[in-house]
């Protein structure tokens, strides 16, 4: 896998937020589960933004994969106030605010983006990063920062040379805040090399050995772990 090409999910830092904003989620430690989980059985209300019908038909059949597991509801809706807003802004990356944060971010912001899927994507593609994107939108943080995970040994100078380059373009802030920030107040089980919500981490970003290849699709651990936490 070449680092260099391939396209990582960020999630949004406070410094992106506004001071209002960043007062309103002062309540929340930062994509924590724990504090970001939905009430089981809620409704949660989504729109799109932008982009082409077909595309939205897409990504809306995907996501709703996460509410098959999870006793929650995600209720589309072509206009007005939503929990979550969705954009297509291509050149901004792919990022999601975790579970309940969304509510804390001025009505009409996007809330999540896409910005690499286009009507073009291959089916694959669309469904690994739409399952990662609302696997965050259901309040579940990156799986290689799960405390569970013992730490791993990154070559942070390889990790920083390579996405603070193309396709990511990321400054050290957000490589910070999305690879290398550990959390500590979540709910969590041991660490998922096959979560849809891992990275795929190159043997040249770890001096331990550690890796992981690009998973397209929930694992078993996946939907245990959701339906566990939103059981019907």
């Amino acid at each position: 896998m070449d680092a260099n090409q391939t396209h990582y999910c960020m999630c949004p830092t406070a410094g992106q937020l506004s001071a209002e904003e960043q007062q309103r989620l002062a309540g929340h430690k930062a994509a924590l589960l724990s504090s970001a989980k939905w009430t089981v059985g809620e409704v949660i209300t989504v729109r799109f933004l932008e982009g082409a019908p077909e595309l939205q038909r897409r990504v809306r059949e995907v996501a709703e994969e996460w509410t098959k597991l999870a006793n929650l509801t995600l209720d589309f809706r072509n206009a007005g106030p939503t929990d979550i807003r969705i954009a297509f802004s291509q050149g901004d990356g792919s990022w999601s605010y975790l579970g309940k944060m969304c509510r804390q971010i001025d009505q009409p912001k996007p809330t999540m983006n896409y910005g690499w899927l286009t009507p073009d994507s291959p089916d694959d593609e669309v469904r690994r990063v739409v399952l990662h994107e609302f696997g965050h939108a259901l309040g579940l943080i990156h799986e290689h920062q799960n405390p569970k995970g013992g730490g791993i040994d990154w070559n942070r100078a390889a990790v920083i040379s390579d996405l603070s380059g193309p396709p990511n373009n990321w400054d050290e802030a957000t490589i910070e805040n999305n690879m290398f920030k550990k959390y500590s107040d979540v709910i969590a089980t041991d660490v998922d090399r096959l979560s849809i919500m891992m990275y795929p981490i190159p043997l040249a970003w770890t001096r331990d050995g550690t890796s992981a290849g690009l998973n397209g699709k929930l694992s078993d651990s996946d939907k245990a772990f959701i339906a566990t936490n939103y059981p019907r």
